[in-house]
């Protein structure tokens, strides 16, 4: 029997803090099911950037690729969950994970939040440093997914660990949910939706656990 899967997904809902100044989530029923109307249907209205989501490089590179262009690959298969909650909101570094990481670790997921901030926007969150990630596609990762809102902090301007990972050529996934997760090995999938034009999209992210 395979191990039980565990949601890493938020709830997208109404009032769902988004980044300051992007567009809330809302969910409004346009058609009710009533004696005239034999279905419900709604229209969601939200950023490309609620909730779990994958980055796609046009969202920080002008002639990046868009969300529906993106190889589906890195989204799904083997990864390791580390936990470095305990660090604070700053830069991760090689020397914060290069002791639990496996060299055979493809999709690294770091788990910055003690508890993740379900109901409130963190202003201040842990990211991974460029020199992490570059040292992660030198062992030949293609994935680097955080629980964080962003890879760089939301004041950074420059964005040096997302122009990293276009530079090592990975992917992005950001605000995870690791709360029933473990430090350990788990297979990840995460596949964003196939929009074209689209800078990012929402994911339904899950994990298996992994024996090995």
């Amino acid at each position: 029997m395979s191990a039980a899967l565990i949601d890493i997904s938020q709830t997208l809902r109404a009032q769902l803090p988004v980044w300051p100044g992007d567009t809330p989530c809302t969910v409004e029923r346009t058609w009710a099911l009533t004696a005239d109307c034999p279905v419900n249907v709604s229209r969601l209205t939200m950023s490309t950037h609620t909730g779990a989501h994958a980055d796609a490089p046009l969202h920080y590179d002008a002639g990046g690729a868009d969300i529906a262009s993106v190889p589906l690959e890195p989204y799904i298969g083997p990864a390791q969950l580390i936990d470095v909650s305990a660090l604070g909101p700053r830069r991760i570094t090689w020397d914060d994970v290069a002791a639990r990481l496996r060299p055979d670790c493809r999709r690294l997921i770091l788990k910055t939040f003690k508890s993740f901030p379900t109901d409130h926007w963190p202003a201040r969150f842990a990211t991974p440093s460029p020199e992490l990630i570059a040292a992660l596609a030198g062992q030949g990762c293609v994935l680097i997914a955080v629980d964080a809102p962003s890879l760089d902090p939301e004041d950074s301007k420059d964005l040096p660990a997302h122009h990293a990972v276009r530079q090592a050529g990975m992917a992005i996934l950001e605000g995870l949910v690791l709360d029933a997760a473990d430090e350990g090995r788990y297979e990840i999938i995460a596949l964003p939706l196939k929009i074209k034009g689209a800078d990012a999209s929402p994911v339904r992210a899950v994990l298996r656990p992994l024996n090995v």
